[in-house]
């Protein structure tokens, strides 16, 4: 939810806390430049791991075309 202007000139603490693996990237309120590194790293991981997977639907797709087109020679 988006906080209005005024709010975000009165400088709300917003607490992010969550983990990467056994690593807590945030500790109560304490976001540090080194915090956003541990998260870009963990969104790039994501990012690697998801090409990754859409490459292998593509190769078991393109396998599963190939066997049914020899199938359809049949």
């Amino acid at each position: 939810m988006p906080q209005s202007q005024q709010e975000e000139e009165e400088g709300d603490v917003v607490e992010i806390v969550t983990t990467t693996g056994d690593r807590d990237v945030v500790d109560e309120g304490h976001f540090t430049s080194e915090n956003a590194q541990i998260l870009i790293g963990e969104i790039m991981g994501c990012n690697r791991n998801l090409e990754n997977i859409k490459q292998n639907i593509n190769d078991v797709q393109n396998k599963m075309k190939n066997i049914i087109d020899v199938l359809g020679k049949v």
